[in-house]
């Protein structure tokens, strides 16, 4: 390990732990040029580059390579790991983490970039907080412009993991640095053949966790589609990964005996898991909401992290008061977001 001094708020900090970054890759010719780029382009030097070619039909992976190739001081640091069948996000995350040697992991998705010192301010405060997560803001990148996203400071790991299950932060993989121990120790892997929600994986690591840290900028940008696009790609099969991956999580959480603990947090969960079956005007996506833990429709005005906007939207679908629902996406995701978002 090269031992190379670094200066954070005028501490000089020798110890450069290895850092294993994992990039899946499937079908983002027209974006990973500019992920990849970003990742070559690191002002931290101690990083181990996995690509994971999840059988990518496209020329992805060619990309990849030529973009490597023009950075033969970082070529030795790259590895391609190649799928023979397309196995999901999940897997090829936990395919780069079955190679990876870094002290701590990082997962940035191909279609994403981040910016140059990422990495290195994530893993300084790493260092001298003994952190095993640190987390930090994000943008959400749109075709001509950017949403700011920040997320809530957390003083405990229990705070962390209740906003995290009200809503309050997200439980992204992308916009963290986790400690490989974390996933090892407690025999943590992301769930095989369950693409959609696999990114609550993210709880466990937290309920896990000694201690995390908090950056308050942005540095990950995170490419978005259209905000329509969710329900309407997403097929009933994909529907029940969400539901199962939620139900590994309430499972996990009662395992780990912490049940009590987030009693009321764990219904929000529920209603934010569900919430994006209201997106869209598929009455039978409406259905599904109502069908969806019913139970924890009692609790649509005790979360103090829903605003008043989508405590009314989640009351309309209740009283099956759809065209409530429709008139709601017609004003803000076709008029409101599709001006904003452009």
């Amino acid at each position: 390990m090269s031992i190379i001094p670094s200066i954070y708020n005028d501490i000089i900090i020798t110890n450069t732990p290895l850092v294993s970054v994992i990039i899946p890759v499937f079908k983002v010719a027209s974006h990973v040029e500019k992920c990849t780029r970003s990742l070559m382009e690191q002002s931290y030097n101690n990083i181990e580059y996995i690509f994971v070619n999840d059988a990518t039909p496209d020329n992805s992976i060619d990309i990849v390579k030529n973009i490597v190739e023009s950075y033969p001081e970082k070529k030795n640091k790259v590895r391609i790991i190649s799928h023979r069948e397309n196995k999901g996000l999940p897997t090829a995350r936990n395919t780069g983490l079955n190679v990876a040697e870094g002290e701590y992991i990082f997962h940035c998705d191909s279609d994403d970039w981040i910016d140059i010192d990422m990495i290195e301010v994530l893993i300084q405060r790493a260092i001298m907080e003994k952190s095993d997560i640190v987390y930090c803001d994000y943008y959400l990148s749109f075709n001509k412009n950017e949403r700011y996203m920040k997320q809530p400071i957390c003083s405990t790991i229990e705070e962390a993991i209740r906003k995290i299950l009200s809503g309050q932060m997200k439980f992204n993989v992308w916009n963290k640095l986790i400690k490989r121990s974390l996933y090892l120790d407690n025999q943590i892997t992301f769930p095989d053949g369950r693409s959609m929600g696999e990114d609550m994986t993210i709880i466990k690591l937290f309920i896990k966790a000694k201690n995390i840290s908090y950056i308050q900028k942005a540095f990950y940008h995170y490419m978005q589609t259209n905000p329509n696009a969710y329900t309407k790609q997403v097929s009933v099969p994909q529907l029940e990964q969400i539901h199962q991956n939620t139900d590994d999580i309430i499972h996990y959480i009662k395992e780990e005996g912490k049940i009590d603990c987030y009693k009321n947090e764990i219904q929000y969960f529920k209603l934010n898991v569900k919430l994006p079956l209201l997106i869209g005007s598929d009455y039978n996506m409406y259905d599904l909401w109502r069908n969806w833990y019913p139970e924890a429709n009692a609790y649509i005005r005790k979360n103090p992290d829903f605003s008043l906007r989508i405590q009314l939207l989640q009351y309309a679908a209740l009283k099956k008061q759809d065209w409530v629902i429709k008139m709601y996406n017609l004003l803000f995701t076709k008029i409101v977001y599709g001006f904003i978002y452009r």
